[in-house]
């Protein structure tokens, strides 16, 4: 108890401010002189570093590089300018001096041409020719600028130790051919910095020592002044106000007498004496009002936190998917909103789309719309059209919908295969789409009523097909209805033109751009209703398609294709050729029972998602599961065992996982194998 009483008392905390305030100063301090430290410091092994680059460049010829590599380092001109090199890295201080050829296809390795090392570096020299991985993505880049961008010098630091390494610096600057003047190489000079890391831990001890001493003198002076002259007397008032926070009554002798002669302290016994008379009188009312603020207010906060907690938050929401970018946001009017967005996937290929407004505001409105989203993602997931969708959850909410409550819906189904949306429109406002070349158009179509404003409504499915890099813009009526203080609407005007300013930006950059936009139009003004707001682009699918005779004849062509995917893909020669062979049983059943005429076609597609290729095959064909029959007992001998059912069953056993589904007249098997 004593030691909290200790924590808690005004000595203690004024002392601990300014023992804080003195870290905060020699914190500050220290953060600056760090870095100045470091910068200066820096800078000059970085002068001395570009001397050393420069000077050894001029005793390599750039134009013989290929002549050493081929010979590998064998001439006597290669050992001369060797000699040089190492007779330079040992008397100009320098860790490494080496040239390295750096292959211009993709960067990501090179050849050692020269590698000199110092003694006491710890490293050991490369051999003329040895191919080495660049060593990460800021070594990539420099390499990449300065082959093809024209970078005459660069420099990396590494002024913290890492990987039991001294710090140092690494400078690079082209070898160019004195012909044609083209890079030829790259030369790099690693100088150590060792004498940075010990300047520095020296400044800091010292400034370490200086606070805590300034720390110690202050505290005690400090506090032997505030105890006489505020301690003391803030002492008597706050057992003043204890005595009154228990007993709700005046005191037998005024609070004033005995506060010292500070004017301020003085004038506080004064106000708690007043306070104290004047509270008697009120406390009650003003608990119970109090009381029943703090209830409503944690009840609003913890609505808004589930209404929160319910839309998509995360971005990118599907890592793994690599055909489209989105982004959306909601912003209430009040702690709660009735605006809502979602998005997710009814299939591997189909991502949902939803935007939607209830009527009102408020907890009423956010109440409802918790049920709709609900009953929206719940009826999408179990198929069909969004039209199909949006009559189910009318019927639903218009059976118990007392409050004659209702809301408007856009809902659309996006192929991400192909760009295709399957959407309906249940009285909500038209969805913008930017197109790739920047032209931003409004897009229109007929209406349903809203979803709960009747029973017997009707919803008609329209389609639209997105382009790699268009945008579609879906949002509330919160959007163009915003207000400012001279009654003028953002409207969709200037909606139009934010949208057609951001075309070369993400989803996220169009989202918060109109945002930032309507801040701005609507200044002070308050904001009279929710704003929400979705948008997504489409980059397009790497799925391949192929479309072939269902005939035996045509199985080659259907095997050099996948193989071709495969290869592309960096699948293993193992993998592919399980696929071969499961792919290989699946179209032969095609070709001989997919079409009892003999006529028809087959469409092969191939997908790649993250470490994962996707082979689906498509028939119109007579409706047929071949995941609905038993697997055949392997434990019998051939004689034994029915006819039929082990071609399949390979394909189940090669592939990691595959699936059947009849889907608009056409059976569709797809089969998933990790690469």
């Amino acid at each position: 108890m004593a030691k909290k009483r200790v924590r808690k008392s005004l000595t203690f905390n004024i002392v601990g401010a300014l023992i804080l305030l003195l870290l905060m100063f020699g914190s500050c301090v220290s953060i600056i002189g760090y870095y100045k430290f470091t910068q200066s410091l820096t800078n000059e092994y970085t002068d001395a570093a570009f001397r050393t680059a420069n000077t050894a460049a001029t005793l390599v010829n750039a134009d013989n590089i290929e002549k050493y590599l081929a010979e590998s380092g064998d001439s006597e001109d290669y050992k001369t300018t060797l000699s040089y090199l190492n007779i330079l890295c040992d008397k100009q201080g320098v860790s490494l001096v080496y040239v390295i050829a750096v292959d211009t296809t993709d960067y990501l390795t090179f050849r050692s041409v020269f590698n000199c090392v110092s003694k006491d570096s710890g490293y050991t020299p490369w051999p003329v020719g040895l191919v080495r991985n660049t060593t990460n993505e800021e070594y990539q880049k420099i390499y990449k600028q300065i082959y093809e961008d024209g970078l005459e010098k660069a420099t990396i630091v590494r002024a913290g130790t890492s990987n039991s390494n001294i710090p140092h610096i690494t400078s690079l600057i082209p070898l160019k051919s004195k012909t044609d003047g083209t890079v030829k190489a790259i030369l790099c000079i690693q100088r150590p910095m060792e004498h940075l890391a010990n300047g520095r831990r020296s400044y800091m001890y010292l400034i370490g020592a200086f606070t805590v001493f300034m720390i110690v003198v202050t505290s005690v002076a400090y506090a032997a002044f505030t105890r006489r002259n505020f301690i003391k007397p803030i002492r008597k008032i706050t057992k003043e106000a204890e005595r009154f926070a228990h007993e709700n009554s005046l005191p037998n002798e005024n609070v004033e007498n005995g506060a010292g002669r500070i004017w301020e302290i003085s004038t506080l016994a004064s106000s708690i004496g007043s306070m104290e008379r004047d509270t008697v009188k009120y406390i009650d009312a003003i608990t119970n009002a109090t009381a029943e603020k703090e209830k409503m207010s944690a009840e609003l906060g913890v609505a808004a936190m589930i209404q929160k907690g319910d839309l998509p938050s995360v971005f990118p929401p599907f890592p793994d998917r690599n055909e489209f970018d989105i982004y959306a946001s909601m912003t209430p009017a009040k702690e709660v909103g009735g605006d809502f967005y979602d998005f997710f996937f009814v299939d591997d290929d189909h991502l949902a789309l939803v935007m939607a407004d209830v009527s009102g505001k408020g907890v009423p409105a956010s109440l409802f719309m918790m049920v709709s989203k609900i009953l929206i993602k719940e009826r999408a997931l179990m198929g069909g059209t969004p039209s199909e969708v949006l009559s189910f959850v009318n019927k639903r909410i218009c059976e118990s919908n007392n409050a004659d409550m209702f809301v408007t819906v856009w809902l659309g189904l996006l192929d991400v295969r192909t760009g295709k949306i399957i959407a309906a429109n249940a009285g909500h406002e038209n969805p913008v789409i930017c197109k790739s070349d920047g032209e931003v158009e409004i897009i229109k179509n007929k209406h349903g009523v809203p979803v709960g404003a009747m029973e017997t409504a009707k919803f008609t499915d329209f389609e639209l097909t997105l382009g790699r890099g268009d945008k579609l813009f879906l949002y509330t009526d919160g959007v163009p209805e915003a207000t400012n203080s001279n009654e003028e609407m953002f409207n969709m005007d200037r909606t139009k033109d934010v949208i057609k300013n951001t075309q070369n930006e993400g989803p996220k950059e169009v989202v918060e751009s109109v945002w930032k936009n309507i801040c701005d139009f609507v200044g002070d003004a308050p904001q009279f209703d929710d704003v929400t707001m979705l948008c997504i682009k489409y980059l397009g699918s790497d799925a391949k398609t192929m479309t072939v005779p269902a005939t035996v004849e045509s199985l080659d062509g259907v095997i050099e294709f996948i193989d071709a995917f495969f290869d592309e893909a960096g699948a293993s020669m193992k993998t592919k050729m399980q696929m071969e062979t499961a792919a290989e049983e699946i179209f032969v059943n095609i070709a001989h029972y997919a079409y009892p005429s003999g006529q028809g076609d087959a469409t092969v597609v191939l997908s790649k998602t993250g470490d994962s290729v996707a082979i689906t095959f498509i028939d119109s064909g007579n409706q047929y599961d071949p995941l609905g029959r038993d697997d055949p007992d392997t434990t019998l001998s051939a004689e034994q065992r029915n006819i039929g059912g082990l071609g399949i069953f390979m394909a189940k056993k090669l592939s990691d996982d595959i699936k059947y589904e009849y889907k608009d007249g056409k059976n569709v098997l797809t089969m998933f194998k990790k690469i």
